[in-house]
């Protein structure tokens, strides 16, 4: 690819306006779980959960549905969420009035409205890091449709995580991430939108931006900035906030 210049394309509208609106990685996750809920039409609610040394937390939720959801589970170290996490499987729960599995937390979800979700792994670096949520106050709301909707929300929050970890630095990469680190910056910016653009992994495009920083002797920044430019050019308007 010789100018890594990437233009926007409709399937990804939404997504891409996000990743050029600028922020960090926490910004672009709230982006994300409201884009996911948006678009996953029988969802009402969704929650970002990684795991870190302290015990899983939600980086991101569109509201206090899935932030109560989410946290029950981890005061009972329990539920489909980390189940999802832990076991790397796709878990769905039709009505938690009914349901018998990890008890208490399907009557402590129905005291918050909670009556189904909608849980999917996240793996990053061949880990599993987290998963992402959703939750619905309606009996049988997520079926195999809303399943495969979701799956993709949750590959491009993988995505956006693995970028981050691939920039981060240190150790403990991933609490550097949960405490903050800010790496949702031009260099993120321009992978997201490699990755939508070239249909490639994360690593793949974080690869084809090195590869294009040491052929042209500039710093890696410079050319993310070109491919960020190259973008907002191409759009008709500034890319709106949600």
């Amino acid at each position: 690819m010789e100018t890594l210049e990437t233009q926007p394309t409709s399937d990804d509208g939404d997504l891409l306006a996000a990743l050029a609106a600028g922020g960090d990685l926490n910004d672009f996750l709230g982006d994300l779980v409201r884009l996911a809920a948006r678009h996953t039409p029988t969802a009402e609610a969704c929650g970002l959960t990684l795991a870190r040394s302290s015990g899983a937390v939600t980086v991101s939720a569109t509201g206090p549905l899935a932030q109560q959801a989410d946290e029950r589970q981890y005061d009972l170290d329990t539920g489909p969420c980390l189940e999802a996490m832990r076991a790397g499987v796709v878990v769905r729960v039709d009505d938690m009035a009914a349901e018998r599995r990890w008890a208490p937390y399907p009557a402590r979800a129905t005291e918050v409205g909670v009556r189904s979700s909608l849980s999917l792994p996240l793996v990053v670096e061949d880990r599993r890091c987290g998963a992402l949520n959703l939750y619905s106050t309606q009996p049988g709301a997520f079926d195999e449709d809303a399943e495969g909707t979701a799956a993709r929300w949750a590959g491009q929050a993988a995505g956006a995580l693995a970028v981050a970890l691939r920039i981060a630095d240190g150790d403990d990469r991933a609490d550097q991430l949960l405490g903050g680190l800010d790496t949702r910056t031009t260099i993120g910016q321009a992978v997201g939108l490699l990755m939508a653009q070239e249909r490639c992994t994360a690593e793949q495009a974080f690869a084809l931006l090195k590869l294009a920083s040491q052929r042209r002797n500039v710093k890696l920044r410079d050319v993310a900035a070109g491919v960020v430019e190259s973008f907002e050019a191409a759009l008709p308007e500034a890319p709106a906030r949600w």
